[in-house]
């Protein structure tokens, strides 16, 4: 009798053993799968992309008055979508998490006003650039800062996660960094007189001192040229190449000409030119 129970225990632990195994297959499995949910095929077969965008970007992306997502960079995640055929859902993001927005699979594409860097292509892969940049410096215009001298031992904002913050903390140690999550908040903290100016893209930086006159934009470009990029998850060839494919063929039909004129030109001063923006073909 003793032998008996002692194979019916030894057979439950095998059973239970083999389930454990099985089932760490079945996770693997299942994570293999995730992580290739944005190839263009399973997104075509899903019948939407997602596209995670800005809200509160203007004019690159954020939500207007009534209540419409607009902007240059919604303007070509509408047009991929329709190239795709597919529909498309905006996942709302923040410069600091669109990295994990695209490892947690909750987005296909980053259109955020994503700029190119070496640090940022260790984690995601960048497809063809569509926009060049640079940081810029805007400050109050009775007390303008138009040398990065005037800055060392001051209060600047910039927003988490962007390539502002990322030049100042390695060129300009200097400067004292107030960082904030969201582009509304950094703003706020200008009008709030909590910095003596604020770092960001110089091209929308342009826009908001066009709706801001008591600004200006003292420093128009400092440290290197950056280009601003569709962002894919790491490894996602698939649609990679698609979206480098998709960015040849709209520049070649001057897409984004008539992007920068419907989506920017209305925003900006008279300092900007469209070559300042766009890309040559």
């Amino acid at each position: 009798m003793k032998k008996s129970w002692q194979k019916v225990v030894s057979g439950f632990a095998i059973v239970v053993v083999l389930g454990l195994v099985l089932t760490g297959c079945g996770n693997k499995s299942s994570n293999s799968s995730d992580n290739n949910e944005s190839t263009v095929a399973k997104i075509q077969k899903r019948g939407t992309i997602r596209i995670a965008v800005f809200g509160d970007l203007p004019p690159y992306g954020w939500v207007n008055k009534a209540g419409q997502r607009v902007g240059y960079d919604l303007t070509l995640a509408r047009q991929i979508a329709k190239d795709l055929k597919v529909k498309i859902k905006f996942v709302q993001v923040n410069a600091n998490n669109r990295v994990d927005a695209l490892n947690a699979n909750k987005v296909d594409l980053v259109l955020a006003n994503f700029t190119v860097t070496d640090e940022r292509k260790q984690v995601v892969d960048f497809a063809s650039p569509y926009m060049k940049v640079s940081v810029g410096v805007v400050s109050p215009k009775n007390q303008v800062i138009n040398n990065v001298k005037q800055l060392q031992n001051k209060n600047l904002i910039v927003t988490k996660g962007t390539t502002a913050e990322t030049y100042f903390t390695q060129d300009q140690p200097k400067v004292n960094l107030l960082k904030f999550d969201s582009k509304t908040q950094q703003f706020n903290a200008l009008k709030n007189n909590r910095a003596a100016g604020l770092a960001d893209d110089n091209s929308y930086l342009y826009a908001w001192v066009k709706n801001n006159p008591k600004y200006t934009v003292g420093i128009k470009s400092i440290g290197p040229k950056s280009y601003i990029a569709p962002a894919v998850k790491k490894g996602n060839k698939s649609l990679l190449n698609w979206t480098n494919n998709e960015i040849k063929t709209l520049t070649s039909k001057g897409f984004f000409e008539k992007d920068y004129d419907s989506q920017l030109k209305p925003y900006f001063g008279s300092e900007v030119k469209p070559s300042d923006i766009i890309l040559d073909k």
